[in-house]
């Protein structure tokens, strides 16, 4: 019992309230300025105010999971800031490039895969598709929960390395503005910048459950000039590399067969170019490499891990 008050006296001492207390009004205050006011963000506020104040446990578990929290906020902020204004789009170089190298000759005429699948399209691989497409959030979250309570060390290496991957992806977007396909399938090669995010091909997953569940997640789309890297198609290579590393035996099939799934879904739905997909696998290499890096060398990214490694042991 005298245990349990000591612990509840840390948890709502001064310093934590004040501190919560000042970044709630902080993100609420930023993003009102930035992106204007939205429910989920006090949604999101409940959640990370429920988790800091209910345990020790819960406020290991939602300090350690931050690093994702911040990936989520950076992604959102995106929508002040389009890549479009920073940098030419690409439209049509893009898909002359892929056609160029990976097109091929269908009903006489040069086709890019994306192209070919908009025709060969079925129900099987509508739904296939759809379900890899929806794991892309799940597994990885999942995925680091169990290595939050497994093995923190790790948890940490995997979370910071999916976080150092996005700013890669991020900054690259910046970069080269790139369309995505179902983008020039429907508008050609005019740039149009007030363009809402599309569900493109996995539209009829949504069609065949009589649901909305992509159409209320493109509908939130930070950019839709952000096709090249697809970060779609990094996630799970950090799933599984880290898998590897750990030595998960026969899950590791698991994530190489969603793996492929989601590199074969973003190009069967025209989300991503074959392009865009090696870019993203690219980018996840470029990130692992760089932590492990950034780590060895001590720099600040082996700072952050010490900080959160203490704060969550």
């Amino acid at each position: 019992m005298e245990s349990t008050l000591i612990e509840n006296k840390s948890l709502y001492d001064r310093k934590s309230i004040i501190t919560m207390l000042l970044i709630s009004l902080g993100y609420l205050l930023v993003s009102w300025i930035l992106i204007g006011f939205r429910p989920e963000q006090l949604f999101l506020l409940a959640i990370i105010n429920l988790f800091y104040f209910l345990s020790s446990i819960t406020r290991k578990f939602i300090l350690g999971f931050s690093v994702f929290v911040v990936y989520w906020v950076v992604f959102d902020y995106m929508k002040a800031f389009p890549n479009y204004e920073y940098n030419t789009v690409h439209i049509e170089s893009l898909y002359q490039l892929e056609k160029s190298l990976f097109g091929f000759s269908f009903q006489n005429k040069i086709i890019t895969p994306n192209e070919y699948w908009l025709i060969k399209h079925s129900t099987a691989l509508d739904i296939t598709t759809g379900f890899f497409y929806l794991s892309w959030v799940p597994v990885p979250l999942a995925f680091a929960g169990y290595l939050f309570f497994k093995k923190k060390d790790q948890f940490l290496n995997f979370s910071i390395t999916f976080l150092l991957v996005n700013l890669i992806g991020f900054g690259f977007y910046y970069v080269y503005p790139a369309a995505p396909p179902w983008y020039m399938q429907q508008y050609g090669t005019d740039l149009i910048t007030s363009t809402p995010g599309n569900t493109a091909g996995l539209a009829r997953f949504d069609q065949y459950f009589g649901v909305e569940t992509f159409h209320s997640l493109y509908a939130k789309s930070s950019n839709v000039f952000a096709a090249m890297p697809s970060l779609h198609s990094s996630y799970p290579v950090i799933v599984l590399y880290y898998g590897l590393k750990n030595r998960f035996g026969l899950i590791n099939l698991f994530f190489a067969l969603l793996m492929l799934g989601i590199w074969f879904s973003a190009v069967y739905t025209s989300h991503h170019y074959v392009l865009d997909v090696l870019a993203g696998v690219f980018c996840a290499g470029i990130g692992i490499i760089c932590y492990h890096l950034l780590i060895q060398k001590k720099t600040f990214v082996f700072r952050i891990y010490q900080n959160l490694y203490l704060a969550i042991k």
